[in-house]
């Protein structure tokens, strides 16, 4: 058992969100909303309820107002509650509350991988989460055993602790589709855990190791870092992480899980779309319009 504490998470948000354009020119794509709140307050939401205390923001520069959603406003929140909606007052001082937030300033948008780098300092030498906050990811109810089960990365810190190492979450994915993700090479150890042996970049379907891609969530050593430092730039000039994961495997036990929850791709506005009607129609003060609302559609 490791029990290290697992106390910071860095969350990439660089991005420059061409899908979104042309309201990401001016807006962040990771402060578009899913009904009422931006998609990075639910991973960082996540991140608050696995334990973690600090949220180091990788933004790109002008970007850095970003943390400035997480931030008190008592002149808003008093004119909130002078305005008879204390409730508004209670959300937006919710958002502020949640966890230490800082930024990093990533200059040129040069990977994922370069992103995580530039976060070395604010780390230091502990181990870490990395959140990738295009991934929302719901946490479910086990129908066989009835169990309720908590959010993605508080999963793989307790695969973390059991296992040591790092840990990589997957997601069975059908084979036509493998050659869009990056794919594990395991073998079992466990209920959904397995000890990663290889990964492949986007192979073709009929290279592909497995069907298990790899999403958002990573729990790291602060080894990665020199391992980052030392992984080649790619065709685009870009560091990316899964060159350096495998450099880590030398020296590192890796291991990837398959998380209980449910995903939505909040990189592409279907996708967003998506996740919005899914959470309306799961919430009860939102089900009965949101029916209605695709009943009218239908």
């Amino acid at each position: 058992m490791h029990q290290i504490p697992v106390r910071k998470a860095v969350i990439p948000t660089a991005g420059l969100g061409t899908r979104f354009l042309p309201v990401t020119k001016s807006l962040p794509k990771v402060l578009l909303p899913i009904l009422d709140k931006p998609m990075l307050q639910y991973v960082v939401e996540e991140a608050v309820q696995a334990g973690v205390e600090q949220i180091i923001l990788v933004v790109s520069p002008g970007s850095e107002s970003v943390a400035g959603y997480f931030q008190p406003d008592a002149a808003l929140e008093a004119h909130l509650i002078d305005s008879g909606t204390p409730e508004l007052a209670e959300m937006v001082k919710h958002a502020a509350n949640l966890a230490a937030v800082s930024v990093v300033v990533q200059e040129q948008p040069l990977g994922l991988g370069h992103a995580v780098l530039m976060a070395k300092h604010a780390v230091g030498s502990e181990p870490f989460v990395v959140i990738l906050p295009d991934d929302i990811i719901v946490s479910i109810r086990d129908t066989e055993s009835g169990k309720s089960w908590p959010g993605a990365t508080a999963q793989m810190i307790e695969v973390f602790h059991r296992h040591g190492g790092g840990v990589v979450a997957v997601e069975p994915l059908p084979w036509e589709v493998v050659h869009n993700y990056g794919v594990v090479d395991g073998a079992p150890v466990a209920d959904r855990v397995s000890k990663i042996q290889g990964l492949v970049e986007k192979p073709p379907r009929e290279d592909a190791p497995s069907n298990l891609a790899i999403v958002g969530r990573y729990v790291l050593p602060p080894d990665i870092f020199g391992c980052l430092e030392r992984t080649q730039p790619g065709a685009k000039g870009e560091i990316q992480l899964t060159d350096a994961l495998l450099l880590l495997l030398e020296t590192t036990e890796l291991y990837s899980y398959e998380f209980w929850g449910r995903r939505y791709d909040g990189g592409t506005p279907l996708g967003l779309l998506k996740a919005a009607l899914e959470f309306g129609l799961a919430r009860e003060d939102t089900r009965r319009a949101v029916e209605i609302m695709l009943k009218e559609l239908g």
